[in-house]
């Protein structure tokens, strides 16, 4: 059975990371995307604000889906993540959230197995 339209396109959005294409990130994303980070009170607003893609850099980040489930409205991908940075890697897993509209992520969310690891990493 064929991936739903917006399954497929968070499966590509996840591959455009692991590639660093930034460009087609940010076609995944609408402008005035909502984006929650763990660790973070405040979301980032709009692309702009974003670490990648559109912002400053961010830190190096692969992914590898695990599932994911979508529907016209709804994205959800489990995602197990490798992090590098300061010389240092971090090996977690996440649930991305995400409202879809038009076929762009508007707002994402991000809950994962090890909250104190990342806040500690990231700091």
């Amino acid at each position: 059975m064929a991936d739903h339209p917006n399954a497929a396109m968070a499966r590509r959005l996840i591959d455009s990371l692991n590639h660093g294409d930034y460009e087609a990130m940010a076609a995944a994303l609408s402008d005035d995307i909502v984006w929650h980070e763990i660790g973070r009170a405040e979301p980032r607003r709009g692309k702009a604000a974003l670490p990648t893609p559109g912002g400053a850099p961010g830190p190096d980040i692969t992914a590898k889906v695990h599932d994911v489930v979508a529907n016209d409205e709804h994205v959800i991908a489990l995602v197990d993540a490798t992090a590098n940075r300061n010389g240092q890697t971090l090996n977690y897993r996440t649930a991305e959230i995400m409202h879809v509209k038009d076929g762009k992520v508007t707002e994402r969310w991000a809950f994962s197995d090890d909250t104190a690891a990342i806040v500690e990493f990231f700091a």
